[in-house]
């Protein structure tokens, strides 16, 4: 029984990720859209940073923003930029 329901869900994340490319979607971390992997692809170009340093730093800067309640402004950067 135990063998069949691990079967089961190892079919579901299979066909998850098949979706997830056929939608475009490539996966760093997550599965993420183009215009998100294009961002990540000019973030480590410009600073030579791994994948683990790109997150902690993004996860640091959000929070900062959040902290000093410039989450709204960090927003409208993004949007203006189309980011």
């Amino acid at each position: 029984m135990k063998n069949v329901k691990m079967q089961a869900n190892a079919e579901k994340q299979r066909r998850f990720r098949e979706r997830q490319k056929q939608l475009g979607k490539h996966q760093v971390r997550g599965y993420v859209t183009q215009q998100a992997m294009q961002s990540y692809q000019e973030i480590a170009d410009k600073t030579g940073w791994t994948d683990s340093e790109i997150l902690s730093n993004a996860l640091r800067i959000t929070y900062a923003a959040y902290k000093c309640g410039q989450i709204k402004l960090l927003n409208e950067w993004l949007k203006d930029h189309e980011k």
